[in-house]
Protein backbone atom coordinates (compact mmCIF):
# COMPACT_ATOMS: atom_id res chain seq x y z
CA UNK A 1 0.00 0.00 0.00
CA UNK A 2 0.96 3.40 -0.71
CA UNK A 3 2.44 6.07 2.16
CA UNK A 4 -0.30 7.85 3.67
CA UNK A 5 -0.48 10.54 6.18
CA UNK A 6 -4.20 9.97 7.80
CA UNK A 7 -5.57 12.95 9.84
CA UNK A 8 -8.85 14.44 10.99
CA UNK A 9 -10.10 17.34 8.46
CA UNK A 10 -10.48 20.67 9.01
CA UNK A 11 -12.13 23.40 7.37
CA UNK A 12 -9.14 24.18 4.88
CA UNK A 13 -10.12 20.78 3.48
CA UNK A 14 -13.89 21.41 2.76
CA UNK A 15 -13.35 22.25 -0.32
CA UNK A 16 -11.16 19.28 -1.16
CA UNK A 17 -13.77 16.92 0.98
CA UNK A 18 -16.42 18.15 -1.97
CA UNK A 19 -14.17 17.14 -5.19
CA UNK A 20 -12.73 13.61 -3.88
CA UNK A 21 -16.42 12.54 -2.35
CA UNK A 22 -18.46 13.48 -5.87
CA UNK A 23 -15.83 12.10 -8.23
CA UNK A 24 -15.77 8.57 -5.92
CA UNK A 25 -19.31 8.15 -6.24
CA UNK A 26 -21.42 10.29 -9.04
CA UNK A 27 -20.40 11.32 -12.52
CA UNK A 28 -17.96 9.55 -14.88
CA UNK A 29 -14.85 10.10 -13.17
CA UNK A 30 -16.53 7.65 -10.51
CA UNK A 31 -16.36 4.86 -13.27
CA UNK A 32 -12.85 4.82 -12.72
CA UNK A 33 -13.52 3.17 -9.61
CA UNK A 34 -15.49 0.24 -8.08
CA UNK A 35 -17.77 2.40 -5.60
CA UNK A 36 -19.46 4.08 -8.15
CA UNK A 37 -23.31 5.16 -8.02
CA UNK A 38 -23.69 6.43 -11.58
CA UNK A 39 -25.75 4.17 -12.37
CA UNK A 40 -27.75 4.36 -9.69
CA UNK A 41 -27.85 8.54 -9.08
CA UNK A 42 -27.13 11.52 -10.89
CA UNK A 43 -26.23 14.91 -9.68
CA UNK A 44 -23.85 15.15 -6.52
CA UNK A 45 -23.23 12.87 -3.66
CA UNK A 46 -22.36 16.69 -1.60
CA UNK A 47 -21.89 20.49 -1.64
CA UNK A 48 -19.62 22.59 -0.14
CA UNK A 49 -22.43 23.98 2.39
CA UNK A 50 -23.11 20.47 3.41
CA UNK A 51 -19.35 19.59 4.08
CA UNK A 52 -19.17 23.12 5.98
CA UNK A 53 -21.86 21.95 8.52
CA UNK A 54 -20.67 18.75 8.86
CA UNK A 55 -16.82 19.99 9.69
CA UNK A 56 -18.49 22.53 12.24
CA UNK A 57 -20.49 20.08 14.33
CA UNK A 58 -19.26 18.78 17.42
CA UNK A 59 -20.16 15.39 17.07
CA UNK A 60 -19.44 14.85 13.57
CA UNK A 61 -15.02 14.05 12.55
CA UNK A 62 -13.39 13.57 8.48
CA UNK A 63 -10.72 11.14 9.00
CA UNK A 64 -8.47 12.06 5.76
CA UNK A 65 -5.62 10.07 3.74
CA UNK A 66 -3.33 12.14 2.08
CA UNK A 67 -0.20 11.70 -0.03
CA UNK A 68 2.23 13.69 -1.36
CA UNK A 69 -0.07 16.67 0.52
CA UNK A 70 -3.04 15.40 -2.46
CA UNK A 71 -6.41 14.33 -0.74
CA UNK A 72 -6.48 10.70 -1.53
CA UNK A 73 -9.46 9.41 0.92
CA UNK A 74 -11.59 10.25 3.46
CA UNK A 75 -14.52 9.02 5.60
CA UNK A 76 -17.31 10.93 7.88
CA UNK A 77 -18.08 9.48 11.47
CA UNK A 78 -20.80 10.90 13.02
CA UNK A 79 -21.46 10.66 16.97
CA UNK A 80 -24.71 9.55 18.61
CA UNK A 81 -24.92 7.86 22.27
CA UNK A 82 -24.54 4.69 21.70
CA UNK A 83 -22.92 4.24 18.61
CA UNK A 84 -20.92 6.07 15.47
CA UNK A 85 -22.23 5.93 11.87
CA UNK A 86 -19.83 6.31 9.27
CA UNK A 87 -20.68 7.33 6.25
CA UNK A 88 -19.23 8.42 2.73
CA UNK A 89 -15.91 6.70 2.51
CA UNK A 90 -14.37 8.13 -0.43
CA UNK A 91 -11.12 6.92 -2.25
CA UNK A 92 -10.00 8.57 -5.19
CA UNK A 93 -11.59 6.38 -7.87
CA UNK A 94 -8.40 5.60 -10.01
CA UNK A 95 -6.46 4.40 -6.63
CA UNK A 96 -9.28 2.25 -5.14
CA UNK A 97 -8.74 -1.34 -4.63
CA UNK A 98 -4.84 -0.69 -3.04
CA UNK A 99 -6.00 -0.84 0.66
CA UNK A 100 -6.85 2.56 0.93
CA UNK A 101 -10.49 2.30 2.23
CA UNK A 102 -9.44 -0.98 4.77
CA UNK A 103 -6.90 1.78 5.96
CA UNK A 104 -9.33 4.48 6.47
CA UNK A 105 -12.19 1.95 8.07
CA UNK A 106 -9.67 0.77 10.79
CA UNK A 107 -8.72 4.24 11.16
CA UNK A 108 -12.21 5.79 12.00
CA UNK A 109 -13.21 2.67 14.17
CA UNK A 110 -9.37 3.81 16.47
CA UNK A 111 -10.50 7.01 16.43
CA UNK A 112 -14.27 6.62 17.10
CA UNK A 113 -12.97 4.44 20.27
CA UNK A 114 -10.01 6.76 21.62
CA UNK A 115 -12.20 10.16 21.53
CA UNK A 116 -15.71 9.45 22.21
CA UNK A 117 -15.23 5.56 23.45
CA UNK A 118 -17.55 4.02 21.46
CA UNK A 119 -17.36 0.74 20.07
CA UNK A 120 -20.27 0.33 17.79
CA UNK A 121 -20.25 1.13 14.01
CA UNK A 122 -23.44 1.26 11.51
CA UNK A 123 -23.19 2.25 7.92
CA UNK A 124 -26.46 2.30 5.82
CA UNK A 125 -25.60 1.29 2.23
CA UNK A 126 -27.52 0.72 -0.98
CA UNK A 127 -29.00 -2.35 -0.87
CA UNK A 128 -28.02 -3.36 -4.58
CA UNK A 129 -24.32 -2.39 -3.84
CA UNK A 130 -23.68 -5.81 -3.43
CA UNK A 131 -19.50 -6.31 -4.13
CA UNK A 132 -19.70 -2.60 -2.21
CA UNK A 133 -21.50 -4.67 1.01
CA UNK A 134 -19.51 -7.75 0.93
CA UNK A 135 -15.90 -4.85 1.10
CA UNK A 136 -17.67 -3.93 4.43
CA UNK A 137 -18.32 -7.57 5.73
CA UNK A 138 -14.55 -8.58 4.98
CA UNK A 139 -14.11 -5.97 6.90
CA UNK A 140 -15.76 -7.42 9.67
CA UNK A 141 -19.31 -5.69 9.60
CA UNK A 142 -22.70 -7.59 9.14
CA UNK A 143 -25.88 -7.36 7.93
CA UNK A 144 -28.68 -6.13 10.64
CA UNK A 145 -31.93 -6.83 8.29
CA UNK A 146 -32.71 -3.26 8.50
CA UNK A 147 -33.74 -1.20 5.93
CA UNK A 148 -35.11 2.09 5.00
CA UNK A 149 -35.99 3.97 1.86
CA UNK A 150 -33.18 5.58 0.28
CA UNK A 151 -33.95 9.42 0.55
CA UNK A 152 -35.92 11.06 -1.75
CA UNK A 153 -34.44 13.36 -4.94
CA UNK A 154 -33.40 16.45 -3.78
CA UNK A 155 -31.91 19.82 -5.14
CA UNK A 156 -28.22 17.28 -5.26
CA UNK A 157 -29.31 14.25 -6.43
CA UNK A 158 -31.96 12.63 -8.51
CA UNK A 159 -32.38 8.98 -8.68
CA UNK A 160 -32.12 6.62 -11.81
CA UNK A 161 -33.64 3.73 -9.98
CA UNK A 162 -36.93 3.55 -8.29
CA UNK A 163 -37.37 1.91 -4.68
CA UNK A 164 -33.55 2.75 -3.70
CA UNK A 165 -33.14 1.33 -0.06
CA UNK A 166 -30.28 1.35 2.42
CA UNK A 167 -29.20 -1.56 4.38
CA UNK A 168 -27.93 -1.48 7.69
CA UNK A 169 -24.99 -2.50 8.70
CA UNK A 170 -22.43 -2.91 12.05
CA UNK A 171 -19.79 -3.94 13.92
CA UNK A 172 -18.61 -3.98 17.49
CA UNK A 173 -15.64 -4.10 18.64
Amino acid sequence: MMELEVTQAAISDAEALVGLINSAYRGDSSRQGWTTEADLLDGRRIDLTGILALLADANCVFIIARQNGKLMGSVQLQRSNQFVQFSMLAVEPGLQGKGTGKRLLFEAEQTAHKIWGITHFIMDVISLRSELIAFYQRCGYRKTAMYHDFPPDCALWTAKVSGLQLERLEKRL
